[in-house]
């Protein structure tokens, strides 16, 4: 099947490159896009066998996700943000899986996991309230995932914090129209949301930690290989991937660009600083793709043969996510600064790729000084179970 979806994404190369400047404009991506990007399979590549879903190996899924990134950033971004949905999806009630996927294994579930809102108990369920911010993709998505803090009977989380995944409807929830004005990731359409008195069937609600820890994984009765892989080996990856794989097409970009350029020193295809630069540059971001797949390809190995992850090596996976991303950031800046005046035009696409890998790193999950210590601190032997928590290491 992969190969099949790359020769998908081969075939609308030229589409993709040509309608990012339209999806800028739109705030979201055009209809085309989409209907295109559904076609190609990749958001249906960590999606259940059982409901139309492909269940490939996770690389496959980042690979894809890299080589639309490349062509536009927030398409990629859509497909990794999006697509990642279906991987934790899998671990929920059946019920929840063929509300969502039995009439339309193409149906799309938008985000965010930030406990924005709070949950109150109910008589089979919960009460929804809250507002939530950079749900990516969501006007074309007909289903939310969303964090909310378990609630008392005041309204306020209860202490200590119970934080759930809830999914919701479209009906459940409103769009926040314009609330999407932004410097970079334009296209993604990445807007609040608002949830007023929803009311949440306990089966479409899963236990965060339970999803982070594997337990989910465990009492969801599967045995896939797939779903038994770490949540920090796959969400956060998803997103790296989006930003590695914007940063390749800035490379690409400017490497064309740079091939006519005339600079003060001359043509720049002869200027040796210039190529040196780049080339440092390219072998940064290739570092960071190699090492994303290095790792999740060995904890792919390790489920795959019945065996638990380790801490240490979820951990070191965590770091090498955020680290992978800010090196790859860091090499287009250095190419950036090198292209000249001209790729200062918002109309270049060396432009919108700078912008849009640099905003990318503005997204949660490369908060690196959390992670970085806590990691540190487990090679050490002084981690805390806080401050594993709070660099979401688990």
């Amino acid at each position: 099947m992969k190969d099949e979806i790359f020769e998908r994404i081969d075939k609308m190369s030229s589409f993709l490159f040509e309608q990012a400047a339209e999806a800028e404009r739109l705030g979201r991506l055009p209809d085309e896009t989409v209907k295109r990007l559904k076609a190609c399979g990749v958001m249906r590549m960590l999606q259940p066998l059982e409901y139309g879903g492909y269940e490939t190996h996770p690389n496959d899924f980042l690979e894809a996700v890299m080589a639309i990134a490349a062509l536009d950033s927030c398409t990629g971004w859509i497909a990794g943000v999006v697509g990642v949905h279906p991987w934790e999806t899998a671990l929920t009630d059946d019920r929840l899986q063929a509300e969502l996927w039995a009439d339309d294994p193409t149906e799309w579930m938008a985000s965010p996991y930030a406990p924005m809102g709070v949950a109150v108990p109910t008589d089979g369920g919960y009460i929804l309230n809250g507002r939530w911010s950079f749900s990516s993709g969501t006007d074309h998505c007909d289903w939310l995932v969303i964090g909310a803090f378990v609630g008392g009977s005041d309204g306020a989380p209860v202490t200590p914090p119970e934080m759930l995944h809830v999914m919701l409807p479209r009906p459940d929830y409103e769009i926040v129209e314009d609330s999407w004005n932004v410097v970079g990731l334009q296209g993604t359409g990445s807007k609040d949301v608002i949830v007023k008195d929803a009311f949440l069937p306990t089966y479409r609600t899963i236990d965060a930690r339970k999803v982070m820890d594997g337990r989910a994984f465990v009492e969801s009765g599967r045995d896939e290989p797939l779903y038994r892989m770490p949540w920090t080996a796959v969400f956060p990856n998803a997103i790296a991937a989006s930003v590695i794989g914007i940063c390749e097409g800035m490379l690409d970009a400017a490497l064309i660009y740079q091939k006519d350029r005339v600079g003060l020193g001359g043509p720049a295809k002869v200027d040796p600083y210039v190529l040196s630069a780049i080339g440092e540059a390219a072998a940064e971001i290739r570092s960071s793709r190699a090492t994303m797949l290095y790792n999740v390809g060995e904890m792919f190995d390790m489920v795959s043969a019945g065996k638990d992850v380790p801490l240490d090596m979820r951990a070191a996976g965590r770091r090498d996510q955020v680290r992978g991303p800010w090196r790859a950031v860091k090499a287009v800046n250095e190419v950036f600064t090198r292209c000249g005046g001209t790729a200062l035009r918002t109309d270049t696409p060396i432009h919108r790729f700078w912008r849009d890998a640099n905003a990318g790193l503005n997204h949660a999950v490369f908060t690196s000084g959390p992670v970085y210590h806590a990691a540190t601190a487990l090679t050490m032997g002084v981690a805390t179970d806080e401050m594993l928590a709070k660099a979401i290491i688990v």
